[in-house]
C-alpha cells in the first residue's frame, strides 16, 4: 500500500480489514466569491446554463477539504478514511465553508 491513504464513503474496503479506529478527522476550508467571478456568474445565469467559475471554485474547495482531511489522517497514523462525507455551509454572503470528514482507521489485507 505505501504511503498513500485509501478514501471511501463506504464503511469498509474489499479485501482489507480494520486493524483500529483512529477517530474522526475532517478538513474544511472557506472560500469567498471574487467580483471578476461574480461579473462572469451574472453574464451566464443571463444566458442559462451551467455556471462554470462556481463549479472550478466548489470543486478545488472540495479537493482541498479532502487534502486537508487526509493530512489529518496521516498524522495520526492512518492508512485510511472510511465513511467519508461532504458538506457545504453559507458563513456569510458571498463565503461558503466545503467540509470533509470521515473515520480515520488503520487497515490490512485480509489473508
Amino acid at each position: 500500500m505505501g504511503s498513500d491513504v485509501i478514501v471511501t464513503t463506504t464503511d469498509y474496503i474489499p479485501g482489507y480489514r480494520i486493524k483500529k479506529v483512529l477517530g474522526l478527522v475532517s478538513g474544511s476550508v472557506v472560500k469567498a466569491r471574487n467580483i471578476g467571478r461574480d461579473i462572469m456568474a451574472t453574464l451566464r445565469n443571463i444566458a442559462g446554463g451551467e455556471i462554470v467559475e462556481y463549479t472550478e471554485l466548489l470543486a478545488t474547495s472540495r479537493d482541498e477539504a479532502i487534502k486537508r482531511m487526509i493530512e489529518k489522517a496521516k498524522a495520526l497514523g492512518a492508512n485510511a478514511v472510511i465513511g467519508v462525507r461532504l458538506t457545504t455551509a453559507n458563513i456569510m454572503s458571498g463565503a461558503a465553508e466545503v467540509l470533509a470528514y470521515g473515520t480515520a482507521v488503520v487497515i490490512e489485507e485480509e489473508t
